[in-house]
């Protein structure tokens, strides 16, 4: 019987080895099947429930295709949504961008040793931590009582900040209920994914082409638009897809430090949990679907998954 078995095994192991082919479909099927149900059959369901409709009378889901559902994100309230949310991901993307280039810049030109390891740890720290633990930790940092508007009283800038927060276009009385708190906690939570691709796109920037910037007479800042920025723009992109995209689709941010103004992520659980509208639901969560489809496809062209 052992021996019969240790013959099928060395059949099974002579066949891969000749059919190396058939040894890589055996490896990846798996995998491929539980994507392929899973994830892509669940896009698939969400693609077809956005073709249906609501009947306005009786509520219940109307199953004839059609593209009225899609025309109500033209409705004012609900394109203003869908404009909400993609400000504030290009914003949040472009904020950490510029708050990322500097630290990834002096990572990848001057630290090392320890202050390399250091540097890792300080950018990965953050993502250790419980993304809720995170997120409420920073609504009380933004509340009235908290260390932030204690420290904007200290330099005699609550005035300031009261009047900004009293503007009707940022929303809310405070910074926890505020589109700037949502925007600093976006930015806090999402800048890893964004210092860690532009640093390593930095990492590749040969050291003798910013020699030869500095010996044909370029000055540092020549350098740095000329030289240093165009290598660095495919991690600079890589990292946008991360910040771009997790920005568009979350809803814990939004729900917990937001105001009463809905994103997208909100606007899917309202419509599918309360109102029962599954097909605007749907429809709203194919938005960053084909929002990210058109971001990806110019990223590919600058070279950003080069950077990945």
């Amino acid at each position: 019987m052992v021996a019969s078995h240790q013959g099928l095994a060395q059949r099974v192991s002579d066949a891969f080895w000749r059919r190396p082919r058939l040894l890589l479909l055996v490896l990846l099927l798996p995998p491929l099947l539980w994507l392929g149900v899973v994830y892509v059959g669940s896009l698939f369901a969400l693609l077809v429930q956005s073709f249906f409709s609501i009947d306005e009378f009786t509520g219940l889901i109307n199953y004839e295709v059609t593209l009225k559902t899609y025309a109500e994100l033209l409705q004012p309230a609900n394109f203003d949504i869908i404009l909400r949310t993609t400000l504030m991901a290009a914003s949040v993307t472009v904020a950490a961008a510029i708050v990322a280039f500097p630290i990834a810049y002096y990572a990848a030109r001057y630290a090392r040793g320890p202050m390399k390891a250091l540097f890792y740890l300080g950018v990965m720290l953050p993502l250790w931590s419980s993304y809720l633990v995170k997120v409420y930790a920073w609504k009380l940092i933004l509340a009235k009582e908290g260390i932030l508007n204690w420290m904007v009283e200290g330099i005699g800038a609550s005035a300031v900040l009261n009047a900004v927060l009293s503007m009707p276009v940022i929303g809310g009385g405070s910074l926890s209920v505020s589109y700037i708190g949502t925007f600093l906690v976006f930015l806090y939570v999402w800048l890893p994914y964004m210092v860690l691709p532009v640093q390593a796109a930095l990492e590749r920037v040969p050291q003798n082409l910013l020699e030869a910037s500095g010996d044909l007479g370029a000055s540092p800042g020549q350098t740095l638009r000329h030289v240093i920025l165009p290598l660095a723009l495919p991690g600079i992109i890589a990292g946008s897809i991360f910040t771009f995209s997790l920005t568009l689709g979350d809803y814990i941010i939004p729900q917990i430090i937001g105001s009463s103004r809905l994103f997208i992520g909100q606007a899917v659980y309202a419509h599918q949990g309360t109102a029962g509208n599954i097909p605007l639901a749907a429809a709203f969560a194919v938005v960053p679907i084909v929002i990210m489809g058109f971001y990806l496809w110019m990223a590919k062209r600058k070279g950003a998954f080069d950077a990945l």
